[in-house]
């Protein structure tokens, strides 16, 4: 959708993309700023081994590596950035495929990027799964060391999926996703009638109904038991 792409563009166009090509309010705007500064405040110091799953452009993994891990970010479509940092690497691979060495990691960051997982249509998937998400979770988890961190970001509010866009986790699928991990913090966000962030507790953000442009966020510290 040409609004989502709004943040990866100047200022200036990105004010005109919100004046003639975003949906009506509420939406998702301001979503990453949630995100990111969630992620920001519970990303642990390093040394360490780190991933970004579903990188794309975003700096998430750049953090990690000024915050002393070595970060590996991973998307299925080529990504570039405007810099380069010595203990930062992309690459290129759908982590169901990939060939990752067991419990060598120390954190991961999985920001708005499991809900995706499996859904034919969108990113070059070709092949459905409609259980892509908890085998990518599964994944995730066995390349973690014992007590290994992971930062959990996703859409929120009753359980639906939207086509080949996303899922959104409610009271029956969210507690599948989080199966085998221990819950360190949690946090439950939702737009308010004046298209603003504002945090809720659990209930509300899981009994909301949700929109395809709209919906709540989910913000997890995760522990691998």
């Amino acid at each position: 959708m040409l609004w989502r792409q709004a943040e990866k563009i100047s200022p200036i166009l990105k004010n005109l993309y919100n004046m003639i090509a975003q949906p009506p309010k509420p939406n998702l705007e301001g979503d990453r700023d949630i995100e990111y500064s969630w992620i920001s405040a519970n990303l642990p110091a390093g040394p360490g081994k780190a991933m970004d799953f579903g990188c794309n452009f975003g700096w998430m993994g750049l953090l990690a590596a000024r915050k002393g891990f070595k970060v590996t970010a991973v998307d299925l479509k080529f990504t570039s950035w405007s810099y380069r940092h010595p203990d930062l690497e992309f690459v290129q691979g759908d982590i169901l495929k990939l060939k990752l060495a067991p419990g060598s990691l120390d954190l991961i960051i999985n920001c708005s990027s499991i809900e995706h997982v499996g859904l034919a249509g969108r990113f070059g998937v070709a092949e459905a799964n409609a259980e892509g998400d908890f085998t990518a979770m599964s994944v995730l988890n066995s390349i973690l060391k014992v007590n290994g961190i992971m930062l959990l970001t996703i859409p929120v509010g009753r359980d639906k999926i939207f086509s080949s866009m996303h899922r959104v986790y409610g009271e029956k699928r969210l507690p599948k996703l989080l199966l085998g991990w221990d819950i360190l913090e949690k946090e439950y966000w939702v737009k308010d009638n004046d298209n603003r962030w504002v945090r809720v507790d659990e209930a509300v953000a899981l009994g909301k109904e949700p929109l395809e442009y709209c919906y709540g966020l989910g913000l997890f510290k995760l522990r691998k038991l």
